[in-house]
Order: structure tokens, then sequence, then C-alpha cells
């Protein structure tokens, strides 16, 4: 069973740039919005304009225990946008029922050592509350999307320094698991998911495979 990491953040608040510090051979990247990364190295892209077929397609394979999905929010931002044009509500209830069955498909039908990261921009509502942006209030109300994952990241910065909190003021969907983090950390996703790795025990699950394979 795998697991779904959500990391949020503004347009420009780093979350493709934490991305820097893992080796190529060592995350796929889904490229939704099929833009290129905002560094040097070259990742090893599964694919660019990634769709919801493609993702699960390549996830189901699994040749990998880590995967990026960039930009996920417009898996549903395109889809709303192919549908733009057909009236009343079942086009939004398809929009969060499809992001919901990926998160499925992630916990179901990937190894578990698998972890998948989904960077998702925010949304700040009229009361300063900041959360994911989806695709209006019927889908928030039907599908609170934080609610499915244990880890949400919130990426920020200061102009100079970029950062992810790990824990909600009160303002914010950000959370972890006790001790997994300090409330404070470096934007580097490769520290992250290591950090991840070994609250869960991950590493000693893949160890205790090879093993028993021996």
């Amino acid at each position: 069973m795998g697991m779904p990491v959500l990391i949020l953040g503004a347009s420009g608040s780093g979350k493709s740039t934490s991305l820097r510090n893992f080796e190529p051979t060592e995350v796929g990247v889904f490229n939704v919005a099929g833009k290129p990364l905002p560094f040097r190295k070259k990742m090893s892209y599964v694919n660019n304009n990634a769709t919801y077929d493609s993702i699960m397609t390549s996830l189901q394979k699994n040749t990998l225990n880590c995967y990026v999905i960039d930009d996920a929010q417009y898996l549903m931002a395109f889809e709303f946008f192919d549908r733009a044009k057909e009236t009343g509500f079942a086009k939004f209830a398809d929009l969060g029922n499809h992001f919901y069955n990926l998160l499925k498909f992630i916990r179901l039908w990937t190894r578990d050592d698998t972890i998948v990261y989904l960077l998702a921009h925010t949304d700040v509502e009229d009361s300063g509350y900041v959360k994911m942006k989806t695709l209006g209030r019927m889908l928030d109300e039907k599908l609170c999307v934080e609610g499915l994952f244990s880890v949400v990241l919130l990426a920020e910065t200061n102009g100079k320094e970029h950062w992810f909190t790990t824990q909600s003021n009160g303002r914010t969907t950000a959370k972890s698991p006790m001790e997994m983090f300090a409330p404070k950390i470096d934007n580097d996703l490769k520290a992250v998911d290591t950090a991840i790795r070994e609250y869960y025990g991950f590493n000693d699950n893949e160890e205790a495979k090879k093993n028993e394979k021996a």
C-alpha cells in the first residue's frame, strides 16, 4: 500500500525547486502542465502533460519507489476546461471523483515502499484560511482533499529563503505526524522523503524483503 503526500504552496514558493536534491534515477516526475523544472539538473520524467490515465498506467508498473506529480491541481483544472460547456453539477462530482480515485489507486496499487508526492497550488479563502486550490465550493464540501493525506506540507518564502511549514497554526491545512519534522524545515523534498521513510520504517521493510529473498 503506497503513500500519497501533499505539498502545497503558492506559485514561486519553492514546490518544484524542492526536487533539486534528488538524483534523476531516484524519482519519476509526472509533469502535468508540461513546464520545465526551475533548476539545471535533468530529472527523469515519466511523462510530460501527464493525465490521470498515463499516471495510473505508469504507477501500475511501479519501477521506482518515489514519484512526483507536479502541479497536480491542473489534473482537475484541465478537465474542468475540457468540459466547460457542460451544464449542471455532474462534472464537478466527476472532478472530485477522478482525483479521489487517483489517491485511492496510489494507496491500493503501488508497493508498500512507494511514496507519491502531489505538488499543488494554494487558495486563500476570504477568512484568510490557506488550503489546496480546487474547483469551487461544491468540490470542497464533498471532498476535503487534505483529509485524505497524513502529511501535508506548506511551501513558503519571504523572497530570500524558502521553507516547508509542517504543522498548522490554525490558518492552514499543513500537518504531519508527531516528531516526524520540526515545525519549519528546508524545502528539500529528498530530505522529507528520507524522514518519512525512516519514521514509518519503509527502509526496514525493504531490507526485510531482501533478506527473505536471500
